[in-house]
């Protein structure tokens, strides 16, 4: 009987052992193609989808006027681009989604950024230069996510979550962009899909 505690023993700790040096590994809960769009981004310039393709990217919904999540989403992103740039990773961008295009002209998105301690804003994208109506029905359809004016107020509702796009244009997971961040999380999964995208 002690000999089989300590044979049952030694597999469990050899298959941990073993289970550490496969690394870390990387699960898709989501499967959703990005509708193809063309939008301008805070340089001006135009980007569509195409030319997001290659690498990975995160994306959120955000507004320059909004007075409640947009802020800490916005400030939580640069937290894990921190992460991220303290793992070495480089191929990957960051893409937000104005759901108040109609205000968030280039330069007010330009202007949005710059208030914020971005460690790379090379790899940001702030998208724009279409109607809300497009956003809406985009958000849906791309990413399963809400957004929708708020008659009442100049605000606009939509979701805090933070979506990771894979190299194909495939929304393969969410998180919690605004309180709970995953960021060792996110950084796994995007450290993955680096390596899966080579």
């Amino acid at each position: 009987m002690k000999k089989k505690s300590i044979l049952l023993v030694l597999v469990l700790a050899l298959s941990s052992i073993l289970a550490a040096c496969g690394g870390y590994k990387f699960e898709p809960t989501l499967n959703l193609e990005v509708q193809d769009f063309t939008v301008t981004n805070q340089k001006n310039e135009q980007v569509r989808l195409d030319d997001l393709k290659g690498k990975p990217w995160l994306a959120m919904f955000i507004f320059t006027n909004c007075t409640t999540i947009c802020p800490p989403m916005t400030f939580n992103m640069t937290e894990v681009q921190q992460a991220l740039q303290d793992e070495g990773l480089e191929d990957y961008q960051i893409v937000a989604f104005s759901v108040d295009p109609e205000v968030d002209k280039p330069e007010v998105l330009t202007n949005y950024l710059n208030t914020y301690n971005v460690v790379d804003d090379s790899k940001w994208q702030l998208l724009t230069g279409y109607q809300q109506k497009f956003i809406e029905q985009f958000a849906r359809k791309s990413f399963n996510s809400l957004v929708k004016n708020d008659p009442n107020s100049d605000q606009v509702i939509h979701m805090s979550n933070y979506y990771l796009v894979n190299a194909d244009g495939t929304v393969v997971k969410d998180y919690d962009g605004a309180t709970n961040v995953p960021v060792e999380t996110i950084v796994g999964d995007m450290k993955a899909l680096i390596k899966e995208s080579k």
